[in-house]
């Protein structure tokens, strides 16, 4: 039985009269008409028909700022969700929004209409950055929502983005530090898509911005991944999907998530490897690398760049791989352990 599934219903910019440089919510969406609460109940007919074996449906209402609807239009969508839930059809009803569109008579309608899940569209916890991507907040109104959220008590995510304008190594890491201060229970990390239509774009145009090279997209993803999952935060998604880019976008690998958890993976292997070679790389030796089945395919990296990785720095090293037995039930989802056999 498949474990949870999303039904999305995405409500195009609706609710956010902000124009942040880096959004087009039209093109990243692939819709242009206006979402109605009957296209909401028809769109969870239509999935709940094909999930009918599945432990945890969600409704998700993503692609603005819901709490920025009038909250008559918030309610219209939220009755027609709560409805499927308190007859057991879904399990859970999940948004995304901006910080400063929660306070507490936002937070008090949500949980009459029992929703679980609030995202915040974060992207940074640094204040130049903020004004740069003319976010219309600053930090201030970042810390107090996340506050908010928690002390009634939904769950929380936090959603950042690397390389906008005026960002640098050392802010994604403060921001994704911040983050793990604001004990957030899931989180996505988005590198910056410079999409066409936008001030971004235009900035990038003019010289005025400069897009993150995939490398460096790749090395501030992994680094803010590693604090936010060595805190046990849950990182839902890392990049956007291939679908949700429009055209030629100025955008990353579409399997940017296996680039930086495969390299994650390496790092981990070779660390451990060079624990038992001890310098010595003219002695041979055997070793089982374990991991979890869910990242078993990090190990090998995209394309297998990490099979060609270790063939090349480790020559005398005979490697095999497993997904099975105890070594691997005792590990987490993104950890690996090296098991030296025997030296040859």
């Amino acid at each position: 039985m498949k474990k949870h599934a999303i039904i999305p219903i995405f409500i195009s910019h609706r609710g956010c009269p902000n124009d942040c440089v880096f959004c087009n919510q039209k093109r990243i969406t692939a819709r242009t008409g206006d979402v109605t609460p009957e296209d909401c109940r028809s769109t969870i007919e239509q999935w709940l028909t094909t999930l009918e074996n599945v432990a945890t449906v969600e409704v998700s209402f993503f692609g603005g700022s819901f709490t920025g609807l009038p909250m008559e239009v918030q309610n219209s969508f939220l009755k027609v969700a709560k409805e499927y839930k308190d007859k057991g059809s879904i399990q859970a009803i999940h948004l995304s929004t901006r910080p400063d569109y929660i306070d507490e008579a936002i937070l008090e309608n949500l949980n009459k209409y029992s929703v679980d899940v609030i995202e915040l569209g974060v992207q940074s916890f640094d204040d130049e950055v903020l004004s740069l991507s003319g976010r219309g907040h600053d930090s201030s109104a970042v810390y107090r929502a996340c506050e908010l959220i928690r002390e009634y008590g939904f769950t929380l995510g936090i959603q950042l983005m690397i390389g906008l304008p005026g960002d640098s190594l050392e802010k994604c890491l403060f921001s994704a530090r911040e983050a793990v201060r604001m004990k957030p229970d899931i989180a996505r990390l988005y590198p910056t898509v410079t999409l066409e239509d936008t001030e971004l774009h235009a900035m990038y145009l003019r010289g005025e911005y400069t897009p993150l090279k995939e490398d460096e997209a790749v090395e501030r993803t992994k680094r803010m991944y590693e604090i936010l999952d060595g805190a046990g935060i849950n990182i839902i998604r890392v990049g956007l999907k291939s679908s949700d880019i429009m055209d030629k976008e100025i955008g990353f690998h579409p399997a940017f998530r296996q680039l930086v958890e495969g390299e994650l993976a390496r790092e981990s292997i070779s660390a451990q490897i060079e624990s038992f070679i001890c310098g010595d790389y003219d002695t041979p030796f055997e070793m089982t690398v374990f991991s979890t089945e869910k990242s078993f395919g990090n190990i090998f990296g995209h394309g297998g760049k990490n099979r060609k990785y270790f063939r090349e720095h480790y020559p005398k090293v005979r490697l095999s791989f497993s997904k099975d037995g105890a070594e691997s039930r005792s590990l987490r989802d993104n950890q690996y352990k090296v098991v030296l056999n025997s030296k040859i």
